[in-house]
C-alpha cells in the first residue's frame, strides 16, 4: 500500500525524545483540562465541529499553552526561538516531531490530541496532520491510508469496553492506538493490528508519547495476523465498519461487500476467546426488505458466545450515504461528480435490497454455557457511558437467570439496584396511578412499566426478605391467592433482573 502523498512520520524507535516531549507537554499544561480552561468550552467543543477559528482567537497570546496549541493541534507554524522555550526544539526536528518551514519557523509533523484516561491519565493520541480535530469530519477529501485522531466512535467503544485485569488484550484494526491504550491499563499484554502500517507507526508514537508500555503490533486484515493457537482474555475492534461501494478510504471502508466485514469480524472472534472472555464492537448492519434485522444479527453471533447486541441508531439509506459523502468531502466537490458517487451508493443498496442501516454495539462473552444468550435490541435513548461495569453485569445477571429456575427465584433475595426511582403516571387528581415505572438513573437508563404487585414488590426488596416472603405478604395485602400469586409472578421478576432494575443480594 502506498501512502507517498502523506508526510514522514516522527520515528518510533526514539522513546527518550517522545519521554522529554512528553515532560515538555505536561510541564506546559497540554492537557484535556488544561486546553479546556485555556479555550473555554465553547471554542473547546467547537473542535469537534471542525470549526478551528474560536481556538485560534484564543491562543494569540504566546505562552507555553497557546505556543502548543497552535502548533500540534491547529497545524500553525511557529517561531523557532518560542518553540525552543517549551519544547526540546533540536530533539523534535531530529526525530521527526517537528519540521523547519520558511527559515524561521518550526510546524509539527503530526497532530498530537490531549486525551484524559479513566483514571485521571494525561494521555495524548497521535494522528496524521488535520485529523485531530473534529474526528472524522475535520479534513475534507482524504488521502487513502490516513489516520484518523479520537472521534465519537473511539470514545464510545472505549467507554462499553469491560475493564478488569487480563492476561492478553488484542486491538483490532487499531488505528492512532487509543482502544490499545485503554487496554495496557488493565492488560498484562497488548497486541494490536492494522492493515495499515502507517497506523501501527502512529500507535507506537501514541503509546509511547502517552508513557505506556509498547504493545505488539502486528500488520495484516481482521484475524490474519494472529496465530491460530493464540487466544485473548478481551478483544476490541471498532472496524472500518462503513457499507460503501468499493472501499476509497482504508480508515472507514471495510472493503467486503455490504456488511460483510463487521459479520466475519464477529463471526471469527468466537474461537479466539478465551474461556469468559469478551469481545467488543462497534458495528452497521444492513436492514434487508423481507427480513428481520434481529435474526440477521443473531445469525452473526458464533456458537460458545453469549451476546449482547444494541443498535443505537437507524439511517435510511439517503441519510446514511449523505452522511458518510460529506464525511469524505465529497459535497465540496464538483456537482456532477458528487451526484455520480450519490447514484453509485443508492445504485449498491438497491442491488442488495437494503432500505436502511443500522449502528450500534455488540459485545460478546465466551461461555461454557449449553444454551447461550443472546439479546438483540434497539436502545436510541441516552445512556451514562462509561458503560463496561454495565456490560459486565448485563451478562453476571444472564449467567444468575441461566442457572435459576421460578423456584430458585422464589427462594432467592434481591435488593433494588442503585437509583432506581419509581414513578407514578396518571390523570391529575385521579386517586390511582394509571400505571407505574421503574426508572433508572444510571447506565442505560432504561424505563420499564410494572403492575402494582411489581412495584410492590421491587419497593420491598432490600436483601432482607426472600422473593417468595414478599410475594405472600402483598398476597395479604391486595386479597390475592399466595399460591397464584407466586404461581405468576416470577416471569416479571426475571424480567426486572434482566433489565438490571434487581440485583441478587449476596
Amino acid at each position: 500500500m502506498s501512502h507517498t502523498s502523506l508526510p514522514p512520520l516522527p520515528s518510533s524507535d526514539r522513546v527518550d525524545v517522545a519521554a522529554r516531549l512528553r515532560d515538555a507537554l505536561l510541564g506546559a499544561s497540554f492537557t484535556a483540562d488544561g486546553m479546556l480552561d485555556l479555550l473555554g468550552a465553547p471554542a473547546y467543543t467547537a473542535l469537534a465541529r471542525s470549526e478551528t477559528v474560536p481556538a485560534l482567537r484564543a491562543t494569540r497570546g504566546d505562552t507555553p499553552l497557546e505556543t502548543l496549541v497552535r502548533l500540534f493541534l491547529l497545524q500553525q507554524p511557529v517561531p523557532h526561538a518560542r518553540v525552543a522555550d517549551v519544547l526540546p526544539v533540536e530533539d523534535c526536528l531530529e526525530s521527526g516531531w517537528l519540521t523547519r518551514v520558511g527559515g524561521a519557523e518550526v510546524t509539527a509533523t503530526v497532530d498530537v490530541r490531549p486525551y484524559g484516561g479513566p483514571g485521571g491519565e494525561d494521555w495524548f493520541i497521535v494522528s496524521d496532520l488535520g485529523c485531530a480535530v473534529g474526528g472524522a469530519g475535520g479534513i475534507g477529501s482524504r488521502e487513502e491510508g490516513v489516520v484518523l485522531g479520537v472521534g465519537g466512535a473511539s470514545t464510545t467503544l472505549a467507554g462499553i469496553t469491560v475493564r478488569e485485569p487480563v492476561a492478553a488484550a488484542l486491538d483490532l484494526g487499531t488505528g492512532s492506538g487509543i482502544q490499545a491504550l485503554h487496554a495496557a491499563q488493565h492488560a498484562t499484554r497488548v497486541t494490536a493490528t492494522d492493515l495499515n502500517p502507517r497506523a501501527l507507526h502512529i500507535t507506537a508514537l501514541t503509546l509511547a508519547l502517552s508513557g505506556a508500555p509498547a504493545a505488539d503490533l502486528r500488520e495484516g486484515s481482521l484475524f490474519e495476523p494472529v496465530a491460530d493457537d493464540e487466544t485473548y482474555d478481551l478483544i476490541v475492534s471498532n472496524p472500518p465498519f462503513v457499507i460503501s461501494p468499493g472501499a476509497r478510504l482504508t480508515y472507514r471502508d471495510g472493503g467486503m461487500g455490504g456488511d460483510d466485514l463487521c459479520r466475519t469480524l464477529v463471526q471469527q472472534s468466537g474461537d479466539r476467546l478465551n474461556e469468559g472472555g469478551y469481545a467488543q464492537f462497534l458495528a452497521n448492519w444492513q436492514h434487508v426488505e423481507g427480513e428481520d434485522w434481529q435474526d440477521r444479527l443473531r445469525s452473526w453471533v458464533p456458537r460458545g458466545c453469549d451476546a449482547w447486541i444494541v443498535q443505537r441508531e437507524v439511517q435510511d439509506i439517503t441519510q446514511y450515504a449523505e452522511l458518510w459523502l460529506r464525511d469524505a468531502g465529497d459535497h465540496r466537490s464538483d456537482p456532477a461528480e458528487y451526484q455520480a458517487r450519490y447514484d453509485a451508493w443508492l445504485d449498491e443498496f438497491e442491488a442488495r435490497k437494503v432500505k436502511a442501516v443500522g449502528f450500534g454495539w455488540i459485545s460478546l462473552r465466551r461461555t461454557a454455557a449449553a444454551e447461550p444468550s443472546i439479546t438483540v435490541e434497539e436502545w436510541p435513548h441516552p445512556v451514562e457511558q462509561p458503560l463496561g461495569d454495565t456490560v459486565r453485569a448485563h451478562f453476571a445477571r444472564i449467567d444468575f437467570l441461566r442457572a435459576s429456575d421460578d423456584a430458585a427465584l422464589l427462594a432467592g433475595h434481591f435488593r433494588l439496584t442503585a437509583e432506581v426511582v419509581q414513578e407514578q403516571v396518571g390523570l391529575p387528581g385521579a386517586e390511582d396511578p394509571e400505571h407505574v415505572v421503574l426508572r433508572q438513573n444510571r447506565g442505560m437508563r432504561r424505563a420499564t412499566k410494572v403492575d402494582t404487585v411489581g412495584a410492590g414488590f421491587a419497593g420491598v426488596c432490600d436483601g432482607t426478605l426472600s422473593a417468595g416472603r414478599i410475594l405472600d405478604a402483598i398476597a395479604q395485602l391486595v386479597g390475592e391467592d399466595p399460591v397464584l400469586l407466586r404461581d405468576r409472578t416470577p416471569g416479571q421478576i426475571r424480567l426486572l433482573v434482566e433489565q438490571g432494575f434487581l440485583e441478587p443480594a449476596g
